[in-house]
This record gives C-alpha cells, sequence and structure tokens, in this order.
C-alpha cells in the first residue's frame, strides 16, 4: 500500500513538471503571438479576433463531451490526444497562410485546451482518492504552471527585442515540442481507478442543478483574471505610471508561486470552501473599491492604493482557486469525473470570455462606477456559494461532506 502511495507521488510530481513544461511553451507563445500574427504574417486585428472568438466558442462547445470521454475510456489517453492536437497545430501555424487555414489552425489549437484541463483533472482525481491531496497536486501544478510561464515570457520577451521573422518562427517550432513532454507523460502514468457506480455513467452534469449553480457562482469570481489583465492596465494608464500594472502582476505571480499550496488549508472541507469562495468575493470587492478611489488621491498614494489592490486582489485569488477546486471535486459525481470538470472548465471559460469586455465597458462608461458594479458581482457572487454548496451536498447524501472522503494522513 505504502509503495502504491509512493508511486503515485513519483507520478504526480512528473505531471507537475511536465506541466511546467508546457506552461513555458504558453508563456513563450502568449508573449508573442499578437506581433507573430500582425506583423509576420500580416493578418488583420480583425481576423485574428473572429478567428479566437470561434475557438473561444469550440472550446466551450468541446469541453464538456471531451470530458466525458475521459470517463469513458481513460483520462490519459484523452489528455494525450487533445496535447498531441494542439501541438500539431501550433506546428501548422508557419504554413497557415491563407484566412481559412489560419482560422482552422487557431481552432484546433484552442478549441481541446478546455477539454484537455478537464482530462488532466480527472487524471489526477483518478490517481489520488483522497480529497485533501487531490486539492494539493492540483495547487502544486498550478505553481510549477506559473513559473513556467514566468520562464516562458522571459524568453518570449527576447524573441520581441530580436524582432525578426526566424525568431517567432524558432519561438513557434520550441512551444510546438513542449507539448511532447505532458504527452509522454500521461501516456506512460499508472492507470486511473474508474469511476464507480457504472450503472450511473450515464448521469450528466448538463442536469444537475445544484452542481451547476455552484459553479456558475464560482466562475464569476474567474473575473479576477480579466480585473488584472484588462481591468487594471486600462485603468492605470489614465493617470498612473504605465509599470505599475506590470508590478502587479508580478507580486500576484511570485505571491500564487509561494503561498497556492498553503492556501489550500482554507478549503479543505466543502463547507470551509464555501466559506473561503464567500471570503474570496468579498476581499476581491474590497479590492475594485479601492481602485475605484484612486482618482480621489494624490498620484503617489494612487501608487501605494494600487499596489495594496494587488495584495488584496492576490488573496482573494488565492482563496477562490483553492476554495474552487474543492467544491468542483467533493461535488461531482464520481463516476462523471470528466464530465464535470468539463462543465467547470467550461464555465469558467465563459467568464474569461465576457471578462474583458465587462471591464472595459464598465470602466469606459462609468469610470470609477465600473469598479463599483464589479465590487457588486464579486460580493454578490462570493455571497451566493455558501447556501448553494449546502444544496448541492445535501442532494449528494449528506448535509457537508468534507470531501466524502478520509482526510490524507499528509496531503503535502
Amino acid at each position: 500500500m505504502k509503495g502504491g502511495v509512493v508511486e503515485v507521488e513519483l507520478w504526480l510530481r512528473r505531471l507537475m513538471w511536465a506541466r511546467g513544461v508546457s506552461a513555458a511553451g504558453d508563456g513563450l507563445w502568449f508573449t508573442t503571438w499578437a506581433l507573430y500574427f500582425t506583423r509576420v504574417e500580416g493578418l488583420s486585428p480583425v481576423l485574428v479576433g473572429v478567428a479566437m472568438t470561434a475557438a473561444g466558442a469550440g472550446g466551450l462547445a468541446s469541453a464538456v463531451p471531451l470530458g466525458a470521454l475521459a470517463d469513458r475510456f481513460d483520462a490519459r489517453h484523452v489528455l494525450a490526444a487533445t496535447t498531441v492536437v494542439r501541438g500539431l497545430a501550433m506546428a501548422s501555424y508557419p504554413f497557415a497562410t491563407d484566412t481559412w487555414a489560419f482560422v482552422l489552425v487557431t481552432v484546433v489549437f484552442v478549441a481541446p485546451a478546455n477539454g484537455g484541463a478537464a482530462a488532466r483533472t480527472a487524471l489526477v482525481a483518478g490517481l489520488v482518492p483522497d480529497g485533501d491531496r487531490r486539492v494539493a497536486a492540483l495547487a502544486r501544478q498550478r505553481v510549477a504552471q506559473h513559473v513556467g510561464y514566468a520562464v516562458g515570457a522571459g524568453a518570449g520577451a527576447l524573441v520581441l527585442t530580436v524582432d525578426d521573422p526566424s525568431a517567432y518562427r524558432a519561438a513557434i517550432l520550441l512551444n510546438a515540442l513542449t507539448f511532447a513532454v505532458p504527452t509522454a507523460v500521461a501516456l506512460a502514468a499508472p492507470k486511473p481507478a474508474r469511476p464507480g457506480r457504472p450503472g450511473a455513467r450515464e448521469r450528466s452534469p448538463l442536469r444537475d442543478g445544484p452542481y451547476l449553480a455552484v459553479t456558475a457562482a464560482t466562475a464569476v469570481l474567474s473575473l479576477c483574471w480579466a480585473m488584472l489583465s484588462t481591468g487594471l492596465p486600462l485603468w492605470t494608464a489614465r493617470s498612473l505610471p504605465l509599470w505599475l500594472s506590470g508590478v502587479v502582476v508580478v507580486i500576484g505571480s511570485v505571491g500564487i508561486a509561494a503561498l497556492q499550496v498553503p492556501a489550500t488549508r482554507l478549503a479543505t472541507t466543502t463547507s470551509r470552501a464555501a466559506r473561503t469562495a464567500a471570503a474570496s468575493g468579498a476581499v476581491l470587492a474590497a479590492a475594485c473599491v479601492l481602485l475605484a478611489t484612486t482618482d480621489l488621491v494624490p498620484r503617489t498614494a494612487g501608487v501605494a492604493v494600487v499596489v495594496l489592490a494587488g495584495l488584496l486582489h492576490l488573496a482573494g485569488e488565492l482563496g477562490y482557486v483553492a476554495a474552487g477546486w474543492q467544491l468542483s471535486l467533493s461535488l461531482m459525481r464520481e463516476e462523471a469525473r470528466g464530465a464535470y470538470q468539463g462543465v467547470t472548465e467550461a464555465a469558467t471559460a465563459t467568464a474569461q470570455m465576457v471578462g474583458p469586455a465587462f471591464f472595459t465597458l464598465g470602466l469606459t462608461a462609468l469610470g470609477a462606477g465600473g469598479w463599483l458594479l464589479a465590487a457588486a458581482v464579486f460580493l454578490t457572487a462570493g455571497a451566493a456559494v455558501p447556501p448553494l454548496a449546502r444544496r448541492a451536498a445535501a442532494t449528494r447524501g449528506c448535509a457537508a461532506p468534507s470531501s466524502a472522503l478520509p482526510p490524507a494522513s499528509s496531503p503535502r
């Protein structure tokens, strides 16, 4: 038994490192893709936007079916297949020289990402029977993801400095090669435990109203990412130093790498996770209120206010992510792990599609009032999670399941 636990921990570490390698490719790509498409390939920003929108819609539509495939067949194989497809699509970009080829490659690259993430979470859930250890494993993967992303973004900065077509194409090839690492690790991993209760396998998470309600409420909290990537740069550009939003991003990245694993202790049970989600909504709301005041204070004080708001954002994000993992795992039906995680991925992706427009329009039309509107949204969504989680827990046959499983003897 001990040997089996050690083997699982070994493979969780390998999955973690594979996630880091893949994230390094992501950082390299997302730092360079906009200039590659528009300056090297000469594509119009409108076409790029249309292709990304179509690909995002494809991702929403495919997340649940791909997650269901992970339940029906094997999460390892679905994860490996989606990773291979995305890697091949990435390698095809230099050859996608006309409009339709570009759109097709973009859809093939982006659309399977949500389903692949659902299969990855289902694989972790299949390897780890204990709820606390599941969340801790996902937290370690997120730390590796942020470290890898930072490394890749640094490499992308070098590509931008060179600013030569061959450098951009070399970056594409390097990113495509990184997909081989998670593919190999997924295929070599131990076979995950099959979901239980075969007779219940036809149950669809799309018909599980209580789970969908919890997922929708927590997905709204994921607007915190658009708050940082879209809202903050737009706001600081009005009267504060342009570098300030970058400083806040660095603070957030370092904080996540250092604190995401410890933050999982705030969400070791379903009820604690629900309370943590509510607290995260309140903290994110407080960050928004602070940002709304920057026009009312001197420039130097405004810089300090933004940094303080960034620290609150970090706290809210850490709590939201930990709570979201625990709620999605403890409230899902074990016989449909992949499909349930697909629903979670699709809900979060929907919020991410809406997020940039929400902050852009809100801050443009309402000014500081846009931050107050965002604060109300965060506060309302967070406050809704505890009652919705209690209702969902009750439909699982217990009042407040901690994780439906005994606590880990050594979760970390």
